[in-house]
């Protein structure tokens, strides 16, 4: 799975012209479903997201977890992470997991991240065409592998 990161002041998902998610202070992740990828990435990367120390605390130091701030969460399916552009022009989305497979690790990713924090995982819609807005914060933005860990 490989996940943007963003920390946000503020963000909102729309489809059609309707609001389906909206959050303040939290994160924004934008998330990737390889097809080699499977229920132990998306526990391991719930899990590692919950605590990273990217918020800041009173001294303006990014010592603070998602959940020491009550952060919010607003999780967006993006296939277009796995994209290939090694050869040509047109990005080739082959790595990128098929929605019957997707779906339920992005299911499985919200779960487990919702139960690591206190505040409900607000969510896109898999496969919608959505118009994501944030401000980002810092900015800070992190990108997670979770194929290649370091």
């Amino acid at each position: 799975m490989k996940a943007v990161i963003q920390r946000v002041s503020k963000a909102s998902v729309g489809i059609d012209g309707n609001s389906v998610a909206e959050i303040n202070q939290g994160l924004l992740i934008l998330l990737g479903i390889g097809n080699d990828d499977g229920e132990e990435d998306s526990t391991w990367l719930s899990k590692k997201i919950a605590q990273l120390r990217i918020f800041n605390d009173h001294d303006g130091l990014p010592n603070l977890s998602l959940q020491e701030v009550n952060g919010e969460v607003i999780v967006v399916s993006q296939f277009t992470l796995h994209a290939k552009t090694k050869k040509g022009n047109r990005p080739s989305y082959i790595r990128a997991a098929r929605p019957e497979q997707a779906i339920p690790l992005y299911e499985h990713f919200k779960a487990s991240l919702g139960e690591l924090i206190s505040t409900e995982v607000q969510s896109g819609e898999f496969g919608a065409n959505m118009q994501v807005s944030l401000v980002n914060d810092g900015p800070l933005t992190i990108l997670i592998d979770t194929k290649n860990k370091d």
